[in-house]
């Protein structure tokens, strides 16, 4: 269970920093993609400490991974309109990637797990 708590500190780490690029974000859209991206992402930590009290995952799991798509499309369409520049991309997106690995090594645990 310890590498469940790592990938929900880990989503925390990413919010807090997605706070910094989301501060750039014109005034227009404080109410369009920046409160949308706010949403998805703290829906996101909801799914991962729901995922980590169920006792089956698997479902669970795969809106976690869903969930991060939809943040990763949302972090993009930011890139693509000029929101954020490409640092804040990259740092953005490599967090982003590193809580998607962290996601398919939990797949692969509770796949492992079903097939004992």
């Amino acid at each position: 269970m310890l590498q469940d708590l790592k990938i929900k500190q880990k989503c925390e780490d990413m919010i807090i920093y997605a706070y910094t690029a989301l501060r750039q974000y014109p005034r227009a859209e404080k109410y369009g993609l920046a409160a949308d991206t706010k949403t998805a992402m703290y829906e996101l930590l909801r799914l991962i400490v729901i995922c980590n009290k169920k006792y089956y995952k698997k479902t669970t799991l795969q809106e976690v991974d869903t969930q991060l798509d939809i943040i990763r499309s949302f972090v993009r369409m930011a890139y693509k309109m000029q929101y954020i520049n490409f640092k804040k991309y990259e740092l953005w997106t490599a967090r982003l990637d590193e809580i998607g690995r962290m996601i398919g090594g939990w797949m692969q645990t509770c796949q492992a797990a079903r097939h004992k």
